[in-house]
């Protein structure tokens, strides 16, 4: 019985701890995106110009 117990707790923790590592990602919102894009053209365009 003392063994799993032991083994659940083992399995709680270890989820957890993968759990934190790839919830902890950066995101980018969707104005992010959009001012990236909205750069993106701008550099474009002063590309175009020389």
């Amino acid at each position: 019985m003392k063994k799993i117990m032991l083994t659940f707790a083992v399995l709680f923790t270890l989820g957890t701890a993968m759990t934190t590592f790839t919830s902890c990602r950066d995101t980018e919102s969707t104005g992010d995106k959009i001012e990236d894009a909205a750069d993106d053209v701008g550099d474009a365009v002063e590309d175009a110009v020389d």
